[in-house]
């Protein structure tokens, strides 16, 4: 497993496939703040409710200088019906091989019900506008994590 992000190490750089099949690259986002978020699986019920909080902040995170980039092991053609479904108009991108979720040391070990295995943890990463972490959560919740994501970057005051 590969050591959590801190802030100040370089962002792990990537390009992965959209939910419309288009190539994204996190140098695509240079010189802006990008929030890249992991979540386990698209329409699920988790997952959903963090996409919409993504989904219904994201004008005020553009406005402060931070784009969106969801991250999941989904092929794209599931990413395309959750993007469609839900009215996320941010990036969805495709990790099926979870090498991009590895990196960010958001692929490892989970207990669910006394059962353990790897898998997708919850995690947000905040790169900013010159490619460096500014802020990495692990372990987040689905619920709720974008509005303390709001408080941990000071834009509600």
């Amino acid at each position: 497993m590969v050591e959590r992000l801190i802030p100040g190490a370089k962002a792990p750089q990537f390009t992965l496939k959209d939910s419309t099949g288009k190539d994204v690259s996190l140098s695509d986002y240079r010189g802006r703040s990008t929030v890249v978020y992991f979540y386990p699986a698209a329409a699920t019920p988790g997952c959903t409710k963090q996409a919409c909080d993504f989904r219904d902040n994201l004008a005020s995170l553009q406005a402060a200088g931070y784009e969106v980039l969801g991250i999941s092991p989904d092929p794209v053609s599931k990413l395309a019906r959750f993007a469609d479904q839900e009215g996320l108009e941010f990036p969805l991108l495709c990790d099926e091989d979870h090498a991009v979720a590895e990196a960010y040391a958001a692929w490892g070990e989970k207990k669910n019900y006394g059962r353990t295995y790897d898998g997708l943890i919850r995690s947000t990463v905040v790169v900013d506008p010159e490619g460096n972490v500014a802020l990495a959560q692990y372990n987040v919740r689905a619920t709720g994590h974008v509005a303390k994501l709001r408080r941990d970057l000071k834009l509600d005051s």
